[in-house]
């Protein structure tokens, strides 16, 4: 690990080692955005409650009305949204993901349109009811200015996408929950110790057990990103037994959405909160608290349902059995014992579903320790939330050291071939 990041500092590296500046100057600048708050607006001290989420993501910028206040959040919102149309909801969309790449095309940029949409409606309702006095065209300019926050957020993840390293999208919640983990171990110190809810000594040891979940969180999260199923795959042009060869794989890892679901879940059992508070409804709103949000049993239990429906779902939008079939029978290959066509993609659906389910629900169990850890020890919604975020980061960690590695592994290799010439 470390010799492979000695390589960084290289010659041959000058590029890359400019792709990580860039990355860390964008991440620079959202920071920077999410710490400076608009001047006619004022700081949210009470409780966020149901908007905690987006608070955690945009590093704590949402409570202090904030530039970025929102983050990419809006978009996240977007992306569930479009995604769930495109499950036969709305032809128009079906059509949009069988036409390829420039499907794809056309319905990120109707994503990012929604996603600005959806934030210009956040930021407006987070004024309504905590700019309290302001007259409307206050609210309104405040609200502009949080969904140009927005917009640029957008604008810089795919920035860093393109000269950058990694899904910038991605990069930016990571570095808004990073900003909020010290508020979340504030949190917990207080309530265990400074509280005076427990005696000094029972209090150091639950903080001691809540720090050892943390860790306990990050080493299982390590592992089920690493974690893969390799099937092996035949050529018919090939032959195992040629001097030298090597045998080819289909890998399939045992969480294959990553921490897509998390966010998703946790995004989508926010919408709720969103509507009614929008209209005003006291029971609805009453309904949502008791019922919905998950900190509460029967929200627990659907938040549950959602990271597993959305592992299913997202898993197998992403890595679809029959084209990884024809892909197989286009280029000569087969998986032994197993014939081309349908039963290679039966085969390889069972197999993807089987894993997808023992990797949701590890999620499940690592996005509930610090739920449940929440609700026993009575501690603030950003604890438990935070709890979950570092799902989010650990995962985003990985993915980008795996691409750091990755490109360094093939420029090793490229310039071996070099000198060999």
């Amino acid at each position: 690990m470390f010799r492979g990041f000695s390589q960084l500092f290289s010659k041959s590296n000058k590029d890359l080692r400019k792709r990580i500046y860039f990355t860390l100057f964008c991440l620079g600048i959202f920071c920077l955005g999410s710490a400076i708050t608009i001047p006619w607006a004022s700081r949210v001290y009470d409780e966020l409650g149901f908007l905690e989420i987006f608070n955690i993501m945009s590093g704590g910028g949402l409570r202090n009305f904030a530039i970025f206040g929102l983050g990419v959040s809006p978009y996240i919102t977007a992306s569930i949204i479009t995604q769930l149309l495109q499950m036969d909801i709305v032809p128009y969309f079906s059509e949009l993901k069988e036409q390829g790449y420039v499907g794809r095309q056309k319905i990120n940029k109707i994503t990012r349109y929604l996603g600005i949409i959806i934030g210009f409606v956040q930021a407006y309702v987070l004024c309504v009811f905590y700019m309290n006095g302001s007259d409307t065209f206050t609210m309104l300019k405040t609200s502009l200015v949080m969904t140009a926050g927005t917009a640029f957020c957008l604008w810089m993840g795919d920035q860093i996408t393109n000269k950058g390293l990694g899904n910038g999208q991605s990069m930016l919640i990571m570095a808004g929950i990073i900003l909020s983990m010290p508020s979340v171990f504030t949190g917990a110190y207080e309530g265990f110790i400074v509280a005076d809810t427990y005696s000094t000594g029972l209090g150091i040891f639950f903080f001691i057990l809540f720090i050892i979940s943390y860790l306990l969180i990050i080493v299982g999260i390590i592992w089920i990103q690493l974690a893969e199923r390799r099937i092996p795959i035949q050529y018919a042009n090939r032959s195992n037994s040629a001097y030298g060869a090597q045998q080819s794989f289909l890998p399939i890892k045992i969480n294959s959405a990553g921490v897509i679901p998390v966010i998703f879940a946790q995004i989508l059992i926010t919408i709720p909160a969103t509507i009614v508070n929008i209209i005003g409804n006291e029971k609805a709103i009453n309904f949502i608290n008791t019922y919905i949000n998950y900190t509460t049993f029967t929200g627990f239990i659907l938040y549950i349902i959602l990271i597993m429906f959305f592992g299913y779902f997202y898993t197998f939008m992403q890595m679809n059995p029959d084209e990884m079939s024809k892909n197989l029978n286009k280029n000569g290959g087969y998986i032994p014992g197993i014939r081309p066509g349908e039963d290679t993609s039966a085969y390889i659906s069972d197999s993807l579903g089987k894993l997808t389910f023992m990797g949701s629900l590890f999620l499940v169990v690592l996005s509930a320790i610090p739920i449940i850890f929440s609700m026993i020890f009575d501690l603030p919604s950003t604890v438990s939330i935070g709890g979950t975020g570092i799902l989010i980061v650990v995962g985003v960690a990985i993915e980008t050291y795996k691409q750091i590695e990755s490109s360094l592994v093939s420029r090793s290799y490229a310039a071996k071939r070099k000198r060999l010439r």
